[in-house]
């Protein structure tokens, strides 16, 4: 059995408090950061690693995150979350996004159905779909091939499924993968559906419509610009559109689609990149097979995240250095900075799945705490960030842990050798060349050439971005957020913080305003 407890009543936390800090500009220099970077690495799910020598741990750090770990039961209260226990209190649900893509504990009843064959029917339901979409065995009215697909969603179905789109569409192509161009419209701002409009064959395009109410304004304002524009080039929206929303939805059986795929209130929008919510959109794009890969890369993390030995569980260990670095070191933000342009949406999916994950201030029971939750989540790839905010990162008065994600090969296999090195290397020199100038600084008589060092960053490392390394990158971050949202103490699957601003606007549609929210709304010509 499983005790929920506030972080700062466990003994190991308060131990880990009064461990003397670690100075990275003295373990990081010379032959003992070499030795650091050599051992202090864990392997991942598809190849990949995890390396956090340039984080400010050493052993007795170690030693106390493991005790945390034990504890607060993380990997027991894991097994809980994917055996079907309520872990959603906020909501009072299952939470069950590994149920996707593996076998992971025992199968879950839920609403009178397993809900591990209800998740693979649903992936087969739209793999089939997609083969005869790729096939031309269902075509646009004139018997035409469908050549893109449009995803209509917002939030988690759109940041997830559109970063997993661009951060494989390269590969695809290179692989003879790539089936459909995917285009996606989220923002609410007409300028956004009409851009995409105004850059697609409407009408060889087949639309995604992703809601798990079925009515979610912004997606339903967006559905009906769509069929706007498909009546005005004279085409049958209902021979365009398919769905992605729940079985109890007023989507679900509308003769206004050709087809319905269903997700449930158990996956938690910025975790359902791996549900019929991504599934669909990538599947007509790459191919199930492709999917499937992407699935599978991900189960692999999966299996990790069960192991109770913190150095042989690489998502585990992010999130307690994490904690480490948010409660005891007191760092308010972390960047991710993947040196790959394909994942260049990776950080803002991210930022979702982190702060509306873990963004919170009462416990699991509704209580207030006493401690930081959370931090603020940014990033950008490299080497563009290095041109925009690496000053504040280096030279800055406050100190930002760093997450790096690095290839040793990019996606296309294409480049030129310039100066004595390609394009790939420099990228890659980028990147271990800002890791160490993080962690050991340089001194300067100048105070404004100064660099103080002492700057903690990780590193997950892979060989080259494949859909099994994207679905295990992805589960990586998935089960780090989660084992932090253990610690807190705190539901990491509701969010009931973007609701408030959801009122508040239906009232300044209706006219029902006073005080500032008038003004504000007449400012704004309302």
């Amino acid at each position: 059995m499983v005790n929920w407890s506030n972080m700062d009543t466990l003994g190991a936390y308060n131990a880990l408090t009064k461990v003397a800090k670690v100075d990275l500009t003295e373990v990081m220099s010379g032959e003992n950061g070499a030795k650091r970077v050599k051992e202090m690495t864990v392997p991942m799910g598809a190849g990949l690693s995890y390396n956090y020598a340039s984080k400010q741990v050493n052993e007795e750090v170690l030693d106390c995150l493991a005790k945390l770990a034990d504890e607060a039961q993380l990997v027991d209260k894991y097994e809980a979350l994917y055996n079907g226990e309520v872990v959603n209190t906020g909501e009072k649900r299952l939470v069950l996004h590994q149920l996707t893509r593996g076998q992971l504990g025992n199968d879950v009843m839920a609403d009178g159905v397993n809900k591990r064959e209800f998740y693979a029917n649903e992936q087969a339901r739209i793999a089939e779909f997609a083969n005869k979409v790729h096939a031309g065995e269902i075509t646009n009215a004139a018997g035409e091939k469908f050549t893109t697909v449009v995803q209509i969603g917002i939030g988690g179905s759109d940041l997830g499924p559109r970063a997993m789109y661009l951060a494989l569409e390269n590969w695809a192509k290179k692989n003879n993968a790539f089936k459909m161009e995917a285009k996606f419209i989220s923002n609410v701002d007409p300028d956004d559906a009409a851009a995409v409009l105004n850059s697609i064959d409407v009408a060889h395009s087949l639309f995604v419509l992703v809601s798990k109410s079925g009515t979610t304004l912004e997606t339903l304002t967006n559905e009906s610009f769509v069929k706007d524009a498909l009546k005005k080039a004279g085409l049958d929206a209902s021979k365009h559109m398919i769905a992605v929303t729940s079985q109890t939805s007023p989507l679900a059986k509308s003769s206004d689609y050709l087809a319905a795929f269903f997700m449930d209130d158990y996956i938690g929008g910025r975790f359902s990149s791996t549900s019929s919510v991504g599934g669909a959109v990538l599947s007509l794009a790459f191919g199930p097979e492709v999917f499937a890969d992407f699935l599978a890369g991900a189960a692999e993390e999966d299996v990790l995240a069960k192991n109770k030995d913190l150095l042989k569980n690489p998502a585990m260990l992010d999130a307690l250095i994490g904690v480490y670095e948010r409660n005891v070191l007191g760092y308010p933000c972390t960047t991710v900075l993947p040196y790959s342009q394909a994942l260049s949406r990776f950080p803002a999916h991210l930022q979702q799945l982190d702060m509306e994950s873990n963004g919170k201030s009462v416990n699991r029971f509704g209580e207030a705490i006493n401690y930081k939750t959370g931090p603020v989540i940014f990033g950008e790839p490299g080497t563009n960030g290095q041109h925009s905010f690496y000053q504040l990162l280096h030279q800055g008065t406050d100190i930002v842990p760093l997450q790096f994600i690095g290839f040793r090969n990019n996606q296309l296999e294409t480049d030129v050798d310039i100066q004595g090195s390609t394009s790939q290397q420099k990228l890659c020199a980028n990147v271990a060349a800002q890791i160490v100038a993080f962690a050991c600084g340089k001194k300067d008589d100048n105070a404004n050439k100064n660099f103080a060092g002492n700057r903690p960053s990780s590193i997950i490392v892979g060989d080259k971005l494949t859909p099994k390394a994207l679905g295990a990158l992805l589960a990586h971050f998935e089960n780090k957020i989660m084992f932090q949202g253990f610690v807190w103490n705190i539901n990491s699957f509701d969010q009931e913080g973007v609701q408030l601003g959801k009122v508040l606007a239906k009232k300044v549609l209706a006219h029902e305003t006073e005080g500032a929210l008038k003004v504000y709304s007449d400012l704004l010509n309302i």
